[in-house]
């Protein structure tokens, strides 16, 4: 059998684009509550884009040019996407929700849940426009009991 390299080898997630209705929220929570450092701005585009890790969160505000090929805004009634999920280096769920505490949002009951380096401890919370972000901790030692 002749093995072949696949053309597409996915390797991770490489950046996510959000469209929002107000990007001084939106910085204050992807930068302040998250700790994600601002890495590119263009103004023009209405376009910041914010290192989380490996990955790259753009934010796109809703009054830039490419925030306006995207239609309404997000919220309720229609989101830009279900969730995205982050995962941290640790999960310590006290520490976790007195950050989130400290800046006024409530973190989701943490449960294990899958994700790809198994399953782990996972908790979901909002952004300012309603975006639903899984905070993913590293996989539980023992991944049998899970499946």
């Amino acid at each position: 059998m002749i093995e072949t390299t696949p053309v597409l080898q996915i390797e991770g997630l490489d950046h996510i684009v959000l469209r929002v209705r107000d990007m001084a929220a939106a910085l204050r929570f992807y930068q302040g509550v998250l700790g994600c450092a601002e890495e590119r701005r263009l103004p023009d585009l209405g376009l910041v884009q914010l290192r989380a890790g490996r990955t790259l969160i753009d934010l796109v505000d809703l009054e830039g040019e490419l925030g306006r090929k995207g239609g309404r805004a997000p919220g309720a009634e229609g989101r830009n996407l279900e969730h995205f999920c982050l995962r941290l280096a640790r999960f310590d769920e006290a520490a976790l929700r007195a950050q989130l505490i400290a800046h006024d949002i409530e973190g989701g009951r943490v449960e294990t849940r899958y994700g790809a380096d198994g399953f782990g401890p996972s908790m979901y919370i909002a952004d300012p426009d309603g975006n639903v972000v899984e905070l993913k901790g590293p996989p539980h030692a023992d991944q049998s009991a899970y499946r």
